[in-house]
């Protein structure tokens, strides 16, 4: 993926009772939404451009692995958001995006920094090479709608630290996003055209610009809730994160659980495996 010229996008509040148990919630109390099940705002987490403005400038460093989390500098309150990314190819009319097509998922990690006074959710995600996970595993979509092959996965996410595996975020399916399917792809495209520098949100569609109207997208949709253990723990150096995207017509959690205690998954399982450094 470093060689594809991308915009990386996160969405904000999709599943529910994430953003509380992230202590989040308090930052998105001015976000007027439509429905109360409404994701409250997308975010970039990785924007190519040399011309951002400053304080953002961070945004054009790459920051995805396969299987390293960089640990930083200036933080100790790292946790995993296990999600589904979906990469998307972007379509525009001028400068005006119409449509998002979504061609393949995988497995992601949208590691983030509890910092309760950022000003940004950017300002979160993005500390530098390795800040985030995307599996190499990615799957083709069918179809993103009702009844497509997406519908019958489910998400689970799994810490390890000196050999003892927890489980970390609730194993949950897919269909539990509360924005999913035509409906999410619509609201997001409406986010890139229309949200504004304001609160916590960026205004994408400056950035945008600033990449030179980038023909993809990787767009996670949103973090799963944790279990009592994640919500209380946090990432140290030494720490193996797993987030695993699977089948749940072939595969069992307790199968899961398996395969996350011998780091082992197979080819048909989206899994991200992530050492801690």
């Amino acid at each position: 993926m470093k060689t594809q010229h991308f915009i990386g996008l996160g969405v904000a509040g999709n599943f529910a009772g994430h953003l509380e148990q992230a202590g989040e919630a308090a930052d998105f109390l001015q976000v007027n939404t439509v429905e109360a099940i409404q994701p409250k705002a997308i975010f970039p987490f990785y924007v190519p451009s040399t011309t951002l403005e400053e304080s953002y400038s961070f945004l054009n460093t790459y920051p995805l692995s396969h299987n390293t989390i960089q640990f930083p500098n200036d933080a100790d309150n790292l946790q995993i958001e296990p999600e589904v990314v979906l990469i998307c190819d972007i379509e525009y009319n001028g400068t005006q995006v119409i449509g998002l097509k979504p061609t393949h998922f995988a497995a992601y990690n949208d590691c983030s920094i509890r910092r309760p006074n950022a000003r940004k959710i950017c300002e979160k995600k993005n500390w530098g090479e390795s800040s985030k996970g995307i599996s190499a595993t990615q799957i083709a979509l069918d179809k993103f709608e009702q009844s497509g092959n997406l519908d019958n996965y489910h998400i689970a996410c799994f810490h390890k630290r000196d050999g003892k595996l927890n489980e970390y975020g609730i194993d949950s399916p897919t269909i539990g996003y509360s924005y999913f399917h035509q409906k999410l792809l619509d609201w997001i495209v409406d986010r890139m055209n229309n949200q504004k520098d304001e609160g916590p949100m960026n205004h994408i569609a400056k950035m945008l610009e600033q990449a030179n109207y980038p023909t993809k997208a990787v767009i996670s949709i949103g973090a799963t809730r944790y279990t009592e253990f994640g919500e209380s723990n946090f990432l140290q150096i030494g720490d193996t994160s797993i987030v695993a995207v699977y089948n749940a017509k072939n595969y069992s959690h307790s199968q899961i659980v398996e395969m996350a205690e011998k780091e082992q998954f197979p080819d048909d399982i989206s899994a991200l495996i992530q050492a801690v450094k």
